[in-house]
């Protein structure tokens, strides 16, 4: 539970129920398989919850499609099995007038459809907003952790409340405590978690929140924290009710490996598992291996602005580098990307380097001039989450510095993610970029 790895993706290519926007997944093992219920939204733009499972979680899943359709919002899933029944439950009437709800409907047992009808475990009174439910028995009760007031975002302010019942369909009571878990100096926005619970019984719950401070530009972060049960059966943080960045490790002995850069040389013939892309703008196209990467793609749904392939970041403050290897009519190079409307690219086309942003769909090219080399090296280098500084050279060792009268791109991070560097390509699929590396340190 400390050093931590990505084995995959769940999905390569878009279920045909959704539209776009993948999130909150909820994985599950049951019946050998490994479940997903995740949301989506389907082709009128309603979010829903679509399941899909997997006999390995290092393999693609196969999609089973839309599994609960209620209302004009139905997201954040979670599944819990009780007595050899399976129940998920579900945030709805988020976007009603009337409070919100956390419903639950039994399932059947191989966990691919409702059964019955659905019902209330815990209504929003109070208002405070309610949503990323995680709900489990423990002794003589039955807890509902959840998250209440907004989850993302400069203005998030996530909070953890919990309530028990010692019946399944309850009624909950909500602890008068409640919050359970708040943020710091160190981390804000704590909340939607899920809990895992080691050999010997201790409970650590799995959630995510924004670091402090320039740290905020890394986007949501995982972090883990012990619970405990106190004698009076009320659910409470071991390290108290304020988050805490630094915990004490899980296990002895184990140290906690510190992620400080990616790099990818393109030797293997396969994409590493770290490289994303956005699959609604773009079918994305690549062939890797002796030290090259070949990077195109069809562009979709009126996209004007390429192919990206990109890593998260880890830290706020990095440089990223490439070298361009091909010179053709595509523009290629680097992208510091928020979405297809919201990016910078610093490039190569027709012999000549481009800087250009693209804000809200509107282009600005802010530099363009020849260079003395046909396969020139670029970088770009961040601090504080969302200032650039760009760089080129013709050896990888003496760098030019791009002089611009602009250097913060804050516009790049979304309300719900941030933006990633990466690699990017524009022009027809016939004319592809070509890479010899890629480095974030």
């Amino acid at each position: 539970m400390i050093n931590w790895k990505q084995t995959g993706h769940i999905f390569n290519k878009q279920p045909e129920w959704t539209l776009s926007s993948f999130w909150a997944p909820e994985l599950f093992y049951h019946n050998n398989k490994v479940y997903v219920y995740y949301t989506a939204r389907d082709k009128n733009g309603v979010s829903y919850i679509g399941v899909a499972t997997s006999d390995n979680p290092e393999k693609e899943f196969t999609d089973h499609g839309l599994l609960v359709k209620f209302g004009k919002e139905a997201i954040d899933a979670f599944v819990m099995e009780d007595n050899g029944d399976l129940y998920i439950t579900w945030k709805a009437y988020g976007l009603d007038k009337r409070p919100i709800e956390l419903l639950c409907n039994k399932m059947s047992k191989d966990g691919l459809r409702l059964e019955g009808e659905p019902f209330t475990l815990l209504r929003d009174d109070d208002h405070t907003l309610m949503e990323g439910q995680y709900w489990f028995k423990k002794g003589d009760y039955y807890y509902l952790m959840y998250a209440t007031n907004n989850c993302c975002g400069p203005k998030s302010d996530y909070q953890v409340y919990v309530a028990r019942s010692k019946t399944l369909k309850g009624p909950y009571e909500k602890y008068e405590g409640n919050p359970i878990l708040t943020g710091s100096n160190d981390i804000l926005s704590c909340g939607h978690g899920t809990v895992t619970t080691t050999p010997d019984g201790r409970m650590f719950y799995l959630c995510h929140a924004y670091l402090n401070g320039a740290g905020f530009f890394t986007g949501r972060q995982p972090i883990l924290l012990e619970l405990t049960i106190d004698k009076d059966q009320w659910l409470r943080f071991k390290s108290g009710d304020i988050a805490q960045l630094q915990q004490p490790v899980p296990f002895p002995g184990t140290k906690q490996k510190i992620i400080n850069e990616f790099r990818d040389n393109f030797k293997s013939k396969k994409l590493k598992n770290d490289w994303c892309w956005n699959y609604l703008y773009s079918d994305i196209d690549t062939k890797t291996g002796n030290g090259y990467l070949l990077l195109s793609g069809t562009q979709k749904n009126n996209s004007q602005n390429g192919t990206a392939l990109c890593v998260r970041s880890v830290k706020p403050n990095y440089s990223f580098e490439t070298q361009v290897t091909n010179s053709n009519k595509s523009l290629k190079g680097l992208t510091f990307y928020g979405d297809d409307k919201n990016l910078v690219i610093l490039g190569y086309q027709n012999n000549e380097l481009i800087l250009k942003e693209v804000k809200d769909g509107k282009e600005n090219i802010i530099r363009k001039m020849n260079l003395p080399t046909n396969k020139p090296y670029l970088k770009i280098k961040i601090t504080e989450g969302c200032n650039c500084s760009f760089f080129w050279s013709k050896n990888q060792k003496d760098w030019h510095i791009i002089n611009t009268d602009k250097n913060g791109y804050n516009q790049l991070d979304r309300w719900d993610r941030v933006a990633r560097p990466g690699l990017i390509h524009c022009g027809e699929s016939d004319q592809p970029a070509e890479f010899s590396y890629f480095i974030i340190q």
